[in-house]
């Protein structure tokens, strides 16, 4: 699979030119405010020997701490960002888990990460405060969950709607947000619901810090 046939390019240049400087400094930056992301690391409960994909991998944080966490375990990561992608293999190459972590370019919507990685399927995949930088995020939570082995899960955490937060503070924290092209996903757990009845998966979901973020996971029977 080339990496022209798992990429919108227009997208991918834009995410490109965003990070291109951002990645130095983003999981120095991003800990004060991603919250939730060790939490769905620490509840992935990887088989031996299990596959686990993280769809839009960034710098590579996630992949390093799951595969510390879960020596029993291979890792794979797709991203658009080509530079985000360099982060990533520095950081796994420092953590000394490169040789159980591998990444490639490519864009959650249209990326087909079985192909790409020459797998069978993925036990385990995950998004983390992915699917608010996605414009088709609907579309890329049905085909993360198409390359999900039998038995295996789907993972998502990502910015709620703020629910219990008083109405200055949702809005100055989206203003913020967009800044950075990040919009939370309104409707992401009717959509999870909805692929949940469609896929015959269970589904679970929480919300965290009043509505700050939602969590979700989608279990394939």
């Amino acid at each position: 699979m080339t990496a022209a046939s798992t990429l919108r390019p227009r997208h991918a240049e834009r995410m490109d030119r965003l990070y291109r400087y951002q990645r130095h400094i983003y999981d120095v930056t991003r800990k004060y405010y991603l919250f939730g992301r060790d939490r769905l690391i620490a509840e992935l409960d990887v088989p031996e020997g299990g596959r686990v994909l993280e769809v839009g991998c960034g710098t590579g944080r996630n992949l390093v701490v799951a595969a510390r966490r879960n020596p029993q375990g291979l890792f794979y990561g797709i991203d658009i960002s080509r530079e985000m992608l360099a982060s990533a293999a520095v950081a796994a190459g420092r953590a000394g888990v490169a040789n159980r972590v591998a990444t490639k370019r490519g864009d959650a919507v249209i990326c087909d990460a079985v192909a790409a990685f020459g797998v069978p399927g993925f036990e385990r995949v995950f998004f983390s405060y992915c699917l608010s930088m996605v414009p088709e995020w609907e579309r890329a939570l049905e085909t993360a969950l198409a390359q999900i082995a039998p038995g295996g899960s789907l993972h998502i955490v990502d910015f709620g709607q703020m629910e219990a937060w008083p109405g200055f503070a949702r809005k100055g924290m989206r203003c913020w947000l967009a800044r950075f092209r990040v919009t939370p996903c309104a409707t992401l757990l009717d959509a999870a619901r909805r692929l949940a009845q469609a896929y015959d998966c269970g589904v679970q979901e929480k919300r965290i810090i009043g509505g700050y973020a939602w969590m979700a996971v989608l279990s394939r029977r």
